[in-house]
């Protein structure tokens, strides 16, 4: 089991000393959120929680992902930079491409893209783009970038995007010595999210399953997806949230989960501080890394 640090609610100005010292106490991966923009009112649309209320207010501070994450690349040296989630069909492939081949390229090729197709409907509009087709969008966008990413020269002629030729460079510091490239992992827990991470990603972000028999329902969905599409047998990654517990974590690898994505800090109301996040660290990795992780 391999386990991540998410970065939500901490200063970017001390995720790259937390991601430090989580890759020092065990953790192989640090994971931040993204949203370009958010609109003044956000309505009660969310999927994750009964009411449909988010866990993020208008004035919520948003960072972009690529900065920050190339910030912490700087401070560590081998954990890995993920993103949960990127929301991919708000920008041109192309765009994005070339940012997450920036930060491969910077890190060493460290990078995992963590992608969902959005769920707030004003975010889209405010930027100009579909909310309706934002699934199909993302079902081209996910194997064009892995084209830009290996192939020469690009040209494309798709549904909702053509360009080319194009010679996209430099390629991935992942792709060297036969190695398979960027990673994709496909969040969400709706049926066309767990059919879209069979079928294309590299992995399955859980979000927002209620316990772990939730996680396992979702993950037959996946697996029937892979199957299908002749995938079975490919490497992939499964990353969940689950109780910070030693017995939870075993019931997840159990279930096939291959990382493990927990908050250090437990029980927390109002603004989490860096001290909050740095003891939490240490914590977790005394109470359950050392007891369940690789290490």
């Amino acid at each position: 089991m391999r386990f991540g640090l998410p970065m939500y609610g901490l200063s970017p100005r001390h995720q790259p000393e937390a991601a430090r010292l989580a890759e020092e106490n065990g953790f192989e991966s640090v994971w931040v959120p993204e949203h370009l923009v958010l609109p003044a009112e956000i309505p009660p649309t969310y999927l994750y929680t009964p009411d449909g209320r988010p866990p993020i207010e208008p004035r919520t501070p948003m960072y972009d992902p690529w900065v920050v994450l190339a910030a912490i690349a700087a401070s560590t040296e081998r954990i890995r930079l993920a993103t949960n989630v990127y929301v991919l069909p708000l920008r041109h492939p192309i765009t994005t491409a070339r940012s997450v081949v920036t930060l491969d390229r910077v890190s060493g090729g460290r990078v995992t893209l963590g992608i969902g197709v959005g769920w707030l409907e004003e975010e889209f509009g405010i930027v100009g783009q579909s909310f309706r087709d934002r699934g199909s969008r993302t079902d081209e966008i996910i194997p064009l970038l892995r084209r830009l990413w290996s192939e020469e020269t690009v040209t494309h002629e798709g549904r909702h995007y053509a360009f080319g030729p194009v010679a996209f460079e430099p390629k991935p510091v992942q792709r060297r010595g036969g190695g398979r490239g960027i990673p994709v992992e496909v969040g969400g827990t709706s049926p066309p999210a767990l059919r879209r991470a069979g079928r294309l990603g590299d992995g399955w972000i859980e979000i927002g399953a209620k316990d772990l028999d939730d996680v396992a329902r979702m993950l037959a969905v996946v697996r029937a997806a892979r199957e299908e599409a002749g995938r079975a047998d490919e490497p992939f990654e499964v990353t969940c949230s689950v109780p910070a517990d030693v017995g939870s974590v075993r019931r997840a690898e159990e279930l096939g989960v291959t990382r493990v994505i927990a908050s250090p800090v437990r029980g927390h109301t109002g603004r989490i501080t860096r001290e909050d996040v740095l003891d939490g660290i240490k914590r977790f990795a005394d109470e359950v890394i050392a007891r369940t992780g690789d290490g």
